[in-house]
This record gives C-alpha cells, structure tokens and sequence, in this order.
C-alpha cells in the first residue's frame, strides 16, 4: 500500500510524525505537508504565488518527506501530481492535535486535505484525537493502521472519505469504534474586543462551544463515551430534497423577464 500523508498542524507535528511512523508498518509513505502549521484553512488552496518545496529529513524516520509553502490542500495536488512517482492508495491526513467534530470539518484544513485526495481519485481518511493535558498519539496511529485495513480490502466509493476522532482517553478506556454521522456544533460570543498597547481595538477569536446534537448516532456523543468515531463524509453538498420543491417555487424557466 502507498500512502500520502499531510496534516494541517505542520511538518514536524507530532501527529503527523506518529501517523507517518505507523504506516510504515503496513506500506510504504511519502509525507507532503505543509512547512508551518495552517490550521483552520478549509480547503483553501493558493492560486496567486508560487508554491516552493523542500525535502525535510523527519526524525526517526527513513521516508521521502517534502515541506510545502502552502495549504494542506495543495499538499494533496502538488504531492499526487509533481512529487509522488505513482498515484498513491491513499491520502491520509493527520493526526490532527485536536478534534474535527459536526460542523467544524468545515474549517478543518486537516479534513479538507483528505477531500482534496478524494477528488483526485484516491481513498482518503482525516484523523483527529481529542484535545487533553498530554497528547499521545500512539493509539491512534494503531486506529490509522485499522482504518488503512478495512478500507483497503472493501469497496470505499471515490467520492468518500473516513473522518475519524478518538477520545484522548488510555487505551484501556476506549469503548471501541462505532460508525457516525456529523453533529453540529457552534460558538456564540465569538469574538473579544481587546485594545493594544497603542489604543487601537482589535478582536481575537475565542467563542462558546456549543454542541447542539445529543443523539447516541452523532459523532460528538461517540467520542464523549469513549469510542472511535468514525464517519463517512462527501463533497457533494448539493441538497437533493429541495431540487422538486425549488422547480415548484418557480425557479426552473426557460427565459427570465426583463425588469420593468
């Protein structure tokens, strides 16, 4: 199996490190990630400056790893269609340093890099552990490996990837994996009025968490009873259940009248 691997917390994440190391148990891994941490960029990608590349050694570990002045996004494009020899098997992004949870994969760089793999033809997953007081991410890198497995040996549609989030929990507390569905989540108050040193208001974001989904299906409920959460995600948002309703308001014409 070849795997590409990215993050949005930067090169030399430790997340990333661990995702890379444990996948090379399993196949062979070239890393393309971004050279500083790009958290929070969605699946922005850079159109007007050019992108640079260096190759980076990563400690401890004997693969091609390449750093990108750039967005975990163009991470995925350039690694597939410049750096990569042969069209990987799939794009593995990660593991985040902290959750991807509900509504927030629409931010996450770390999710947008796995849909940017599925775009380009190739099965993808994002990986995720929860914020705690110590980040270890060897269990997770045995989660990685466990998705790498089943979604190898079954039929993942192209237009599919697997966002997954594990409890920063020890092992022994982990209740097991249990497949979900987006929960939704928001923040009220989002941002602080502060002022610097010179008088000048400026606002930094902070915000509320609030988790508006309670239901055992939801992967914010899954995580907070210590299982893996493991959901399917696709890029089409097209909502089909308003295409018949939209065509009955009057949208569908075949000329549109001049305004008087």
């Amino acid at each position: 199996m070849r795997f590409l691997v990215t993050n949005d917390d930067g090169i030399y994440a430790e997340g990333l490190i661990q995702l890379a190391s444990s996948l090379t148990d399993i196949g062979d891994v070239t890393v393309v990630a971004p050279e500083n941490e790009r958290s929070a960029t969605g699946h922005a990608i850079t159109m007007h400056f050019p992108l640079r590349v260096r190759k980076v050694k990563l400690p401890g570990l004997d693969i091609d790893a390449y750093a990108v002045d750039g967005t975990p996004a163009d991470c995925v494009k350039l690694g597939i269609d410049k750096l990569l020899e042969e069209q990987p098997d799939f794009v593995f992004s990660g593991i985040n340093r902290g959750s991807n949870l509900g509504t927030d994969v629409l931010y996450s760089g770390t999710v947008a890099a796995a849909i940017e793999g599925c775009i380009m033809g190739v099965r993808s997953a994002a990986f995720s552990l929860l914020l705690g007081d110590e980040m270890d991410y060897a269990y997770s890198g045995k989660v990685a490996k466990e998705v790498a497995k089943i979604i190898s040996s079954n039929d993942l549609p192209p237009n599919t990837l697997i966002n997954v989030n594990i409890p920063n929990v020890s092992e022994e507390q982990i209740q097991g994996m249990k497949v979900t569905r987006l929960g939704r989540r928001r923040y009220s108050k989002n941002y602080e009025k502060r002022e610097d040193p010179r008088g000048r208001t400026y606002y930094w974001l902070a915000g509320r968490l609030i988790e508006e989904e309670s239901g055992t299906d939801y992967d914010i409920n899954a995580v907070n009873d210590n299982y893996v959460s493991i959901t399917p995600l696709h890029f089409d948002l097209t909502n089909y259940n308003m295409i018949e309703t939209l065509k009955s308001w009057g949208f569908e014409k075949e000329t549109i009248s001049k305004a008087k």
